[in-house]
């Protein structure tokens, strides 16, 4: 039986087209991929993200627990700050990515990947040492919606109090009035576009989806699926776990080594590790490929130097905004040069491709 967000019968009514995604009856489209890709890079689009995991870290020992198991520097947080980070395995490999959200002094907010939830609250709770620390899993209880693109604020500020359209990147309000409704509201997102995240109790989902499509919909907003949340977060080279971060894949081979401080005082699990990986350079790194021959890189497909294979693709598609056949791809840092031709094996054919720098889409600011 597959687990139903609690706006599954809200987008119903849109003729949501559903797959099943780790576990999860999900929209992977409303209208199209590409129509709901382009509102977004233009205008709005709104996405149910509820699957997504939230756990609570709590308690006087929170912030030293925390620096044990997170790559990156939670020192630098202030109340009402957000920081992307990663928890890795002793051996640098990947665990999941995540946001941090610090409410208060001694009060955390872990956002996590929907098919890591319970291997990431198992990863805790068997790390959880002598700290006087408390972990709750409050996924269940928590609804989440993206408002995302460049009139997200002009829309949200027809229904939300004047200080959370203020809100800078990577800031939010514990307690903020949306629709009504009391909500945690985040200026983040996972499109490349300016936009707003927010949490809610599961019960008024609905009420704020209706709300803000109502709102929105006389400036473009359209409701938009998993589809298009990855061709827009692929095209700003944002990463998914499971394809370019894995328990194989370090957060430095993945590109995110900006979320690794090797320097912080505290240890965290996997520094030795990941500290040898900096010094030494990771033996692969994450480029992007564009096509020279007509053809779609796809995730796994073999990238090829010669004769000799080189890497796989982690992602690959044609791109909605720059209307090119463009992956991005794990391959060996030797032969990782900006301009370096290569060869993508789709089916049974080997096409010509070059690696390109990335972002490939990169909002004006």
């Amino acid at each position: 039986m597959l687990k139903r967000t609690p706006l599954f019968h809200a987008y119903e009514t849109f003729g949501a087209k559903t797959i099943d995604f780790g576990g999860w009856e999900l929209p992977v489209q409303f209208s199209s991929i590409k129509e709901e890709h382009e509102a977004v890079r233009t205008k709005a689009g709104l996405f149910d993200v509820s699957h997504m995991g939230e756990v609570e870290v709590t308690g006087q020992g929170a912030l030293p627990f925390l620096q044990r198991l997170l790559t990156n520097d939670l020192s630098k947080l202030t109340d009402g700050k957000a920081l992307y980070t990663a928890m890795c395995y002793e051996d640098g490999g990947t665990v999941d990515d995540l946001l941090v959200y610090q409410k208060e002094k001694n009060n955390y907010l872990l956002v996590i990947n929907a098919s890591n939830i319970e291997k990431d609250v198992d990863w805790l709770l068997k790390h959880q040492g002598e700290e006087d620390v408390s972990i709750k899993n409050v996924s269940d209880q928590t609804a989440l919606l993206a408002l995302q693109g460049p009139l997200a604020a002009d829309i949200i500020k027809d229904v939300a109090d004047e200080e959370v359209t203020s809100l800078k990147p990577f800031t939010f309000l514990s307690k903020a009035i949306i629709a009504q409704k009391e909500v945690l509201v985040s200026r983040t997102g996972y499109t490349g576009e300016d936009g707003f995240e927010i949490y809610c109790q599961s019960e008024d989902a609905v009420h704020l989806w209706t709300a803000l499509l109502e709102a929105g919909q006389p400036k473009g907003l359209i409701p938009c699926g998993l589809g298009a949340r990855d061709t827009l977060r692929f095209e700003a080279r944002l990463p998914l776990y499971g394809q370019e971060l894995t328990k194989d894949i370090s957060p430095l081979e993945g590109g995110i080594g900006f979320a690794v401080k090797t320097d912080k005082e505290a240890d965290f699990i996997g520094k030795d590790a990941l500290k040898k990986q900096k010094e030494e350079g990771p033996k692969r790194k994450l480029v992007g490929i564009e096509m020279i021959d007509k053809g779609i890189p796809r995730t796994d497909y073999p990238v090829f130097s010669g004769d000799k294979q080189i890497g796989v693709v982690t992602t690959g598609t044609q791109s909605p905004t720059l209307k090119k056949n463009i992956g991005l791809a794990l391959i060996e840092t030797s032969e990782a040069q900006l301009g370096t031709e290569v060869e993508v094996q789709v089916r049974k054919k080997r096409l010509k491709a070059k690696i390109v720098a990335t972002p490939f889409y990169k909002r004006a600011k």
